[in-house]
């Protein structure tokens, strides 16, 4: 008489007591990992005189300016760009396919805090000296002279038209892109 057992269901081998709770755990923890999609998005941490503005290739050193751009190239994960001052990445962002993407982020630090404020809701101010000379301080409160984000990247077209000679010179960033 034929009896039926499950041994062609077990190892052939048994196991090391605590090995199977590691096993369960690393089964777990493939599985979370797996289905834990975290969405990327806000700004990043900074490395003062190490990271490089992505528009003038010049170290970023002063936190009371610095802006970032999350974007999201298609097919791809999210990336971000660091820049010196806020002109730098208005000119930077204003050439590429994702710059009326809805998903594209643009942070910049507030001018008195150093906080992340979400540039598109920021207001602007005049201010004498910045990393690269647009003149603009961000900040979260509105003031009697300041500019909303449309009037800031109007006034960084002036300064890049008829301050910045790069602005009359062919960008060397889209031509090394070529």
């Amino acid at each position: 008489m034929l009896h039926k057992t499950n041994e062609l269901f077990m190892p052939s081998r048994s196991l090391i007591p605590g090995q199977s709770l590691i096993l369960a755990s690393l089964l777990m923890l493939a599985l979370l990992t797996a289905c834990s999609h975290k969405t990327e998005t806000g700004p990043v941490a900074v490395r003062f005189d190490e990271d490089i503005c992505q528009q003038c290739r010049m170290v970023i050193s002063d936190p009371h300016f610095v802006a970032e751009i999350r974007y999201f190239p298609p097919g791809k994960r999210t990336k971000v760009a660091k820049f010196d001052d806020i002109g730098c990445a208005v000119t930077w962002l204003k050439n590429k396919p994702w710059k009326a993407d809805k998903k594209t982020e643009i942070w910049v630090a507030d001018y008195h805090t150093k906080k992340w404020i979400n540039a598109r809701t920021a207001f602007y101010t005049k201010v004498k000296v910045t990393p690269m000379g647009y003149g603009l301080g961000a900040q979260s409160t509105s003031a009697a002279d300041s500019m909303n984000f449309t009037q800031a990247q109007q006034h960084i077209a002036y300064v890049e038209k008829h301050e910045h000679a790069h602005g009359i010179l062919p960008d060397i960033h889209q031509q090394q892109a070529e």
